[in-house]
């Protein structure tokens, strides 16, 4: 008995590679949508922070601008 290959593939291997194409297909736009996703994550997250960063920069404006507090003294414990 010879263990040679037909020239033709299988039926079994024929589905088999059309289902490793599929896949590596499916892979490379799951792969493409997860980088595009991270981009729009990054820039979200840069406006939010400048937006944080402007917010906190106004708040430290008005904070340096107001009076400042004078500590109130601390009342003693009456005795028993």
């Amino acid at each position: 008995m010879s263990a040679r290959k037909s020239a033709e593939p299988s039926p079994a291997g024929i589905a088999r590679s059309n289902r490793q194409r599929l896949a590596a297909e499916e892979g490379a736009r799951a792969m493409a949508d997860a980088e595009r996703q991270s981009a729009e994550l990054r820039k979200n997250m840069a406006r939010l922070r400048e937006l944080r960063e402007a917010k906190e920069a106004a708040d430290a404006d008005i904070r340096a601008s107001l009076p400042v507090p004078v500590p109130k003294k601390r009342a003693r414990k009456s005795p028993r």
